[in-house]
C-alpha cells in the first residue's frame, strides 16, 4: 500500500542561508569562537562568563608553554584560563573651549579673524543679495554694455547691517532704527550734506513709464482748443483780480479812517468775494 507524503515547501531564507555558509572559508572552532569585545552587545553569556562582561579580552594559544603552569586561582577566575585582558582606553573628553584672546595684545591676524572677520562676512554676504535684488549686476541694453546706475548704495547698507546687527549685548534694539536715524550718520550729514538723487535713481522704471504716460496724456488734453481757451481766460483772470486783498484792505481804510477797517476786512469774507 503506497503512502502519500507531502514534501515540504523549500524556505527561501534558509536556501540563502546555506548557500552564504557554503560560501565562507573554513575558519578554526577557535579561532571562531574567540572574540574581542567592549561592548555589551558582543557578550554572549552562553560562551563568556561574566567575567568577561565589559572587558577586552582574545583567547592566547602558545603552544610552547602550558597555560595552567602560572595560573593562580586566589587571584583569578578560572574561566579566565587561555585569555588575555586589558584594560578599556579611558573615555576622551572633550577640550575645554579656548580662552578669547585679549584684543589689546593679540596680533593683527588674530583680530581681523576673531573679531572683525565673524562679523563683517555675512554683513558682506547680505549686501551682495540685497544688490542681486537691486539689479546692480545687470547691464543696460544699449549700444555698448554698460554699468547700470543705481540708487543702491553698497556702504550704506553695510552700514545699517552693523548697526542692526551688533553683536554687543548691552545695545538695545536696533532692528527698527533706519540708516539716516543712526546718531553718528545724522552728525556726519550735518558737516557732510548729500546732494539730492536724480529722479532717474529714485523712480523705478514702471514709475518713471507711468509719470512719463500721464504727463503725455495731460499734454494732449492741454493742448485742444476749448482747453486752450480756459486756460486763457483763467490766467486773465488772475491777473485782474491780482492783489485783490490789499485792494479790499484799502477800500475798508478809506470807508473807515479809523483804522477798523482792516478789521471788518477780515470778518466779511463775503465783501472779499464780492471786490
Amino acid at each position: 500500500m503506497s503512502v502519500i507524503t507531502k514534501v515540504a515547501e523549500p524556505n527561501l531564507w534558509q536556501e540563502i542561508c546555506k548557500e552564504f555558509a557554503s560560501q565562507r572559508p573554513p575558519f578554526d572552532k577557535d579561532d571562531d569562537s574567540a572574540s574581542v569585545t567592549t561592548d555589551y552587545l558582543d557578550y554572549d553569556p552562553a560562551q563568556h562568563h561574566p567575567v568577561f562582561y565589559g572587558k577586552m579580552f582574545a583567547g592566547v594559544c602558545d603552544i610552547d608553554s602550558d597555560a595552567t603552569a602560572e595560573f593562580d586561582p586566589a587571584i583569578s577566575h578560572p574561566s579566565c584560563l587561555g585569555y588575555s585582558f586589558t584594560s578599556k582606553p579611558p573615555s576622551i573628553c572633550a577640550p575645554p573651549p579656548p580662552q578669547p584672546l585679549n584684543r589689546f595684545s593679540c596680533t593683527p591676524t588674530q583680530y581681523l579673524n576673531t573679531y572683525i572677520y565673524p562679523t563683517l562676512l555675512p554683513a558682506l554676504e547680505a549686501m551682495l543679495k540685497q544688490a542681486k535684488l537691486e539689479k546692480c549686476f545687470e547691464a543696460k541694453k544699449l549700444d555698448e554694455a554698460t554699468r547700470r546706475r543705481t540708487k543702491f548704495n553698497a556702504c550704506d547698507y553695510i552700514t545699517e547691517y552693523l548697526y542692526k546687527n551688533n553683536p554687543n549685548p548691552h545695545n538695545s534694539d536696533r532692528s527698527k532704527v533706519d540708516l539716516w536715524e543712526i546718531p553718528f550718520v545724522k552728525e556726519w550729514l550735518k558737516d557732510h550734506p548729500r546732494p539730492p538723487l536724480p529722479k532717474s535713481l529714485i523712480w523705478t522704471d514702471e514709475e518713471a513709464t507711468l509719470i512719463i504716460q500721464s504727463y503725455w496724456r495731460g499734454y494732449l488734453v492741454r493742448k485742444e482748443p476749448d482747453v486752450q481757451e480756459l486756460r486763457v481766460w483763467q490766467r486773465e483772470w488772475r491777473e485782474e483780480n491780482r492783489g485783490i486783498q490789499s485792494r479790499v484792505s484799502e477800500f475798508w481804510d478809506k470807508q473807515m479812517p479809523d483804522g477798523d477797517g482792516a478789521a471788518v476786512a477780515e470778518n466779511n469774507p463775503q465783501e472779499k468775494e464780492v471786490f
